[in-house]
């Protein structure tokens, strides 16, 4: 049994681990419970690992599983895909309030 790769694929051993796309800033969930019907809020948080402090509240970002980092990070920041608009505004809020003190 020979093994064979297609040029320009990596081996399927390679990319094993867990990708995942979301927003940087937590929702409140809700949805109604299976049984019961009440509507519960349901909430997942992910703890990733972000070595230059690159991403801010409402950022779209793309974080891989990674070996465990602390007692909570198991995810590590691959890249940004979206930035936010509101960190757009918030910059240019602080930039115009430090040429005012100037």
């Amino acid at each position: 049994m020979t093994a064979t790769t297609v040029a320009g694929q990596a081996p399927a051993t390679a990319n094993r681990r867990n990708e995942k796309v979301g927003n940087v800033v937590s929702t409140k969930m809700r949805k109604p419970h299976a049984k019961y019907k009440k509507i519960m809020r349901t909430t997942k948080k992910f703890y990733a690992h972000d070595e230059q402090s690159s991403a801010r509240m409402g950022d779209v970002v793309r974080i891989r599983e990674t070996r465990p980092l602390s007692k909570l990070k198991r995810w590590a920041l691959e890249e940004i895909v979206r930035r936010s608009s509101l960190v757009q505004v918030e910059d240019a809020a602080v930039k115009t309030e430090v040429e005012a003190a100037s």
